[in-house]
């Protein structure tokens, strides 16, 4: 699992630029899959063909980062933020470009919590014409990705959010065999507004949609007051911000879980959304809930699990695949 991680993350994908990571995905996946399309937006719907109930399962493959805007005089870079970076991560952290440009993003200002259009990257060019020689208008940066063993199995780097939630579900890909007609997708633009889950949603018109992502924890300081804390199993999603799951499948999913022995936590999580949403509301409706993964940190440059988490994230989606 660790190895496959660090294949995911070490390809730098933003909302609307997915193409690397979807190759890498592809490959891993071209194995278990009876059939895959890639749809107009850019999501894969990966098919294991069944004749029971239609069950769609759903990470996402974008991640938050950078576009280039402007580049000054002096050959510093302006860039928008794409999805929900927080400026007291990005201060004086290292990024790449999408072609390997490393550079800092440094505040104008260190006396005030600068907004992100408040800052720049500093890629080591002197002048304008310079820094055109690296960087265009349109590029994207990410932070620099990385993943680093703690204590246990405690892991942090980044993006984790939600290269995890991708993992699990190649990983359940591998071992699932059922009856029931799978389908496995890897959505895009999930952090600029669960954009690519509703075409995809729509094509597959599941029974029941599970989504697989990160979610916060309430065990370190300054975190939420959540019930969910590290290394205590996967989550099976309540309600989020957009979504509030189906209380018949939560049941289920709960009473498959016991009966497999399989860690899980319950979770509510008060800010934030899922691609479950656009999977329960997408044309007809569907049952629809999440596994999450509990994540300290979510979007900056040391996000932090437990693998162990993450390895009853993949029973609890192989579980459900066999026995829903």
């Amino acid at each position: 699992m660790v190895e496959l991680i660090k294949k995911l993350i070490c390809t730098p994908s933003v909302s609307g630029r997915e193409d690397k990571i979807r190759e890498v995905i592809i490959n891993e996946i071209t194995p278990y899959a009876s059939e895959i399309t890639v749809d107009a937006i850019g999501n894969i719907i990966a098919r294991k063909k069944g004749n029971g109930k239609r069950v769609m399962f759903c990470a996402h493959m974008d991640q938050i980062g950078f576009f280039v805007t402007f580049i000054d005089d002096n050959g510093l870079i302006k860039v928008s933020p794409i999805g929900g970076v927080s400026p007291l991560s990005a201060s004086y952290s290292e990024v790449v470009s999408e072609s390997g440009v490393y550079g800092i993003m440094v505040p104008e200002s260190a006396k005030d919590m600068p907004k992100i259009e408040d800052m720049y990257i500093d890629i080591g060019a002197k002048t304008k014409k310079q820094a055109e020689k690296k960087v265009q208008i349109g590029d994207f940066f990410t932070p620099v990705p990385k993943i680093k063993r703690l204590m246990g199995q405690i892991y942090v780097g980044t993006p984790f959010d939600d290269r995890i939630g991708c993992a699990v579900l190649i990983e359940a890909m591998k071992q699932i065999k059922s009856e029931n007609d799978l389908y496995f997708v890897f959505s895009v633009q999930e952090e600029v507004g669960l954009r690519g889950s509703r075409p995809a949603a729509f094509t597959v018109a599941p029974d029941i949609g599970i989504a697989l992502d990160v979610t916060a924890t309430g065990d370190k300081p300054g975190s939420p007051k959540m019930d969910v804390k590290l290394g205590k199993g996967c989550t099976i999603k309540i309600k989020d911000s957009s979504v509030i799951s189906s209380p018949e499948l939560v049941k289920q999913m709960r009473e498959i879980a016991n009966l497999e022995k399989i860690k899980f936590q319950n979770e509510i999580l008060l800010r934030g959304g899922t691609d479950t949403a656009s999977m329960q509301t997408a044309g007809k409706g569907a049952l629809a809930s999440a596994i999450s993964i509990p994540t300290a940190n979510i979007h900056t440059s040391c996000e932090m699990i437990d693998m162990g988490d993450v390895k009853e994230a993949v029973r609890l989606t192989c579980a459900l695949a066999n026995k829903l």
